[in-house]
This record gives structure tokens, C-alpha cells and sequence, in this order.
């Protein structure tokens, strides 16, 4: 069955797609969105993962950054996004009863926190952190405009020192010979590691791309809970769209794309085939390549190297340090075991299929900040969604040549290894605190990459599509088209990347979404 042309096929309904199809229809193109699950909004989605206690847990993707204020205002979305009051909570795991709380409503006690912890590091964490906010002030700017040079990039930074820190010199080097403190050097690593299995010290500075999109959202680095779970993201986008007329298709799964703009989908039992002048693939680059028939055999499959855990308890856990209130640790990033050393660790353990003595992990607290994700009884009752993201878990452990029997004894596994991580520093057990959902069953949900490739078609559980790239342009890159001049580029020139695999992709931002569209707008 062939439908009318439409100017504009958008492959994925996740954010970005939808960020796409609103500004493209509201400049008046006729647009078709297509989606193979039953929903919209890809990994920033809100579900309901225990039955029988009415929570919306942020199931997979959790917390916003890098969407632009700019965006926000442009689709006009209706979207509340709360900033937490403490940074971070990382208790000493040589020592849990004493830790590391950076709290950003109150200086002095931050300062103190230094002091006992780590006392030479205080005012060396005030200037790296001061370095990282002209970096953000500099380049966050930029990321919805065409691309600049990396020389361009370079003398809108305006100090060399500072860029060579952190786009030239590997990030462990630039930590090291800044901090003295293991756990410190932990704290400020982590932030290059979330979704990204490469060691500290990498020539290939895969650590240091990661890390300069963690610090440099909204221009200062913060990330905001979204108020009602990460589905408002989506379910905003999603009426945005529909609003600017963009026809949206669930249950549609797309088979092949042409190089010319046809895209053959399935829906309801029957194959359907549209043409478009451009086509827009939020998918991962991976998996455009076969959906556009192209040889995959040379091309490595991206890999994913983290599990995440969601847990529902009936109050938040005491912790062995108890100078610091659970309310404070748990309000903003709770790091546990993720000194540097264990980090390269880990990283190491990893490369021959082991995990460390204990996985780095680091913990939010969504309900917090945003109780509206339970109902008013389990509010009263004290209830607290917990979120672990366990690094270094990479997803060639799912083949049972590498030591584990399938994806479920892997889940297992690494299940027991978070659940062994956090009660290294808590005063109890977190199982004691599990609620039981309708069925009896201990309130916890985990996943693996292999699950995030199953539910969210990211190859090898990459949450990124891929590896992260700089948000400009090498200096002899092609810069002749819109496509290329904006980060969205194939090898096509009527089929866009509009996701996490474009130039400035990866994160709940909508920076792919917009780029593509203003790519096609540009044409």
C-alpha cells in the first residue's frame, strides 16, 4: 500500500523525533512520525513498574541537562523542570562513616564537608568547576546554531590553558594533577563516565567528550528534575507536535529505507510505503545502516556499559555516616564506591569480563525533589523511589562465552553486585526497605544493556546511539551542505540523523531534533 508523499518521515517517535516533527510541522511541512511501540518518547518515558503501588518511576532516562531554555520556549512546552539543592553525597569507602556532601544552598557547610574529608581539594574544586562554567558559558550556547570549527570553538573559550585541560589532555590526567584526593578524583570522574566504558586516562578521549556534556547544560552544569517524571518531557513534545499538525503513528514498524526517501513500515498487519523529500532517522546510525540495506559486517556495534536499577522503598535508608541527614545524601547524586581507583578498577576488571570487588554506582532520588510521582498515600506514608546507575557493566557480558548464561543470569547478577555496592555504606540492609508490589515480589526492577536493546532498539545498550563526538567540527570537515554544517549528516543527502547519533546528540536535550529540522528548513 503507497500513501501520499509527505515533505518530512520521521523514523522514531523518542524525543528527539518528536522535538523534529513539532518545529518541522510548525513551519508549515507536512510530516509522518513513525514509532514501532505503542507510545511515544523512546527512553524518556514514565512508567508504571510495580503493579499494585501507584508510583511513575522515570524507567529508563532520569534526569534533564541539556535540553535548551531555547526550545522549551520556541515549542512552547508546557514542562516544570526543579533544580536540586545538593550536588552530590560520596560516602569514603574505606571509611563510611564520615563522606563528602557539596551543597549548593549552603557554601560553609560544603567547605566543612572538605575539611574533614578531603581538606586540601576545597579550593581546587571551586576553580575546576569555576573552569568548567566558562567552558558551559562559552559552548552550551552554540548547540543550536550551525556548527563551529575547532578553531572557532577554541577562540570563543579564550584560554588556552582551560581547553587544553579538557578537550586536548586526557581527563584523568587534567584530574589528577588537580585534585590529591582519591575520592575527590572519583567525584569529579564519574561525570565522564555515565554511559561510557573507557578508561580515565584513554587516548581516544571518549571520558573527555562525555564529561564536557555533563558540565556544560544550561550553562552552568545542573541537572533539573523533571516535575512529574521524564514522560512530561515527551508527553510536552508530543503535544507540541500535534499541535504544529504533524501526524503521529504508533505501532509502525519500519523495515527499510532507499537512499531516495521511501520507507516501508508495518502497521496493523499490512506493509505500508511513504516518500518523503528527507527522511529524519532517530534510530542509532547502527541501525539505519540496515535499515538502508547497507554491509554492517566492518562496522562495529556500538556497546553499552551500565545497568539500572529502580527500586521503591518504604522510607529513604540510614546511612553509617550520621552527620549527614538521608534527606541531604539522597537529594542529590549519592556516589558509592566510585574513587578513582576503583573506577580504573573497575574499568580494568571489566576489559576481562569480571566484575570488581564492588561496582561503582551512583544513585538519584526523583521523589525528593518531585513527589507528585506517588500518589498522596504513599507520600504520607513516607515512601522514596530510588534510581541506581551501576558504571563499567559492558554489554558483551550478555554472551555466555564471556562467563555469564544469557541476559537473565546477567540481570541477576549484576542485580546482587548494586544491592552488595549500597549496603557497603548504608547502616541496613536496603532489602529490608523493599515494598512488595500486588504480587509479593520485592519492588525492584533492573536493567541491563541487552534489556534497553530489546525495549528501546539501542544497539548493544548504548544510550548514546554511539560515541559521543565534539560539539564542533575538525577543521578540514565538509561544511558545504546544510546537513553537514548543522551535525546531521549521512552519506545520503536526503536522509538525516535527527537523534542521539547526530553531532551534539546523546542526553534528553532535543539538540538532534532541532539541528535536523533546522538542516531541512536550511536545505
Amino acid at each position: 500500500m503507497t500513501e501520499t508523499e509527505f515533505d518530512v518521515v520521521i523514523v522514531g517517535g523518542g524525543h528527539n523525533g518528536l522535538t523534529a516533527a513539532a518545529y518541522l510541522a510548525l513551519a508549515g511541512k507536512t510530516v509522518l512520525l513513525l514509532e514501532r511501540d505503542d507510545h511515544l518518547g523512546g527512553a524518556a518515558v514514565s512508567a508504571d513498574a510495580f503493579p499494585g503501588q501507584d508510583v511513575r518511576l522515570s524507567r529508563y532516562s532520569y534526569l534533564v541537562s541539556l535540553l535548551p531554555q531555547r526550545i522549551r520556549d520556541e515549542l512552547g512546552l508546557d514542562l516544570e523542570l526543579a533544580r536540586r539543592r545538593y550536588s552530590s553525597y560520596t560516602p569514603d569507602p574505606t571509611d563510611p562513616v564520615q563522606g563528602l556532601l557539596v551543597d549548593h544552598g549552603d557554601p560553609a557547610a560544603t567547605q566543612a564537608s572538605f575539611g574533614r574529608v578531603a581538606p586540601a581539594d576545597f579550593a581546587a574544586w571551586n576553580a575546576f568547576y569555576d573552569g568548567t562554567g566558562v567552558l558551559a558559558r562559552a559552548l552550551f550556547p552554540t548547540v543550536c546554531e550551525p556548527l563551529l570549527t575547532r578553531t572557532e570553538a577554541r577562540l570563543l573559550v579564550a584560554d588556552d590553558a582551560l581547553w587544553n585541560a579538557f578537550i586536548e589532555h586526557p581527563l584523568g590526567t587534567t584530574i589528577r594533577d588537580t585534585f590529591e584526593s582519591d575520592l575527590v578524583r572519583g567525584v569529579v570522574a564519574t561525570d565522564g563516565l555515565i554511559g561510557t566504558f573507557a578508561s580515565l586516562d584513554g587516548d581516544d578521549l571518549h571520558a573527555n567528550r562525555c564529561f564536557l556534556y555533563h558540565v556544560i547544560g544550561q550553562e552552568t552544569g545542573d541537572w533539573d528534575v523533571p516535575i512529574g517524571g521524564m514522560g512530561a518531557v515527551s508527553g510536552a513534545l508530543e503535544q507540541a507536535a500535534l499541535a504544529s499538525g504533524a501526524r503521529l503513528e504508533t505501532g509502525a514498524t519500519v523495515t527499510s529505507i532507499t537512499p531516495d526517501g521511501a520507507v516501508a513500515y508495518l502497521h496493523d498487519g499490512q506493509r505500508h510505503t511513504v516518500t518523503a523529500e528527507y527522511v529524519l532517522s532517530n534510530v542509532a546510525p547502527w541501525v539505519l545502516d540496515g535499515l538502508l540495506g547497507h554491509d554492517r559486517a566492518g562496522t562495529p556495534k556500538p556497546e553499552g556499559a551500565q545497568v539500572k536499577v529502580n527500586l521503591l522503598l518504604s522510607r529513604l535508608p540510614r546511612l553509617r555516616d550520621g552527620s549527614v541527614p538521608p534527606a541531604a545524601a539522597f537529594g542529590g547524586t549519592f556516589h558509592i564506591n566510585e574513587t578513582y581507583t576503583q573506577l580504573e578498577g573497575a574499568f580494568a576488571a571489566a576489559l576481562q569480563g569480571e566484575l570488581g570487588e564492588r561496582l561503582p554506582c551512583e544513585i538519584y532520588c526523583h521523589s525528593l525533589t518531585d513527589p507528585s510521582i506517588l500518589s498522596p498515600e504513599l507520600r504520607e506514608a513516607g515512601v522514596h523511589t530510588l534510581t541506581v546507575f551501576g558504571l563499567h557493566t559492558p554489554d558483551r557480558w550478555v554472551d555466555p562465552h564471556n562467563g555469564y548464561a544469557g541476559n537473565d543470569a546477567l540481570r541477576e547478577t549484576l542485580q546482587a553486585a548494586v544491592l552488595a555496592s549500597l549496603n557497603s555504606v548504608l547502616a541496613e540492609p536496603i532489602e529490608d526497605l523493599l515494598l512488595t508490589d500486588a504480587s509479593g515480589r520485592p519492588c525492584i526492577e533492573t536493567k541491563t544493556t541487552r534489556d534497553l536493546e530489546l525495549a528501546l532498539n539501542l544497539p548493544g545498550g548504548n544510550i548514546f546511539h554511539g560515541a559521543l563526538s565534539w560539539p564542533f567540527l575538525e577543521d578540514d570537515a565538509p561544511r558545504t551542505t546544510a546537513a553537514e554544517r548543522w551535525g546531521v549528516a549521512t552519506t545520503h543527502p536526503r536522509i538525516l540523523v535527527c537523534g542521539a547519533g547526530a553531532r551534539r546528540g546523546g542526553g534528553v536535550s532535543g539538540i538532534g531534533g532541532h539541528n535536523a529540522a533546522m538542516a531541512v528548513l536550511e536545505g
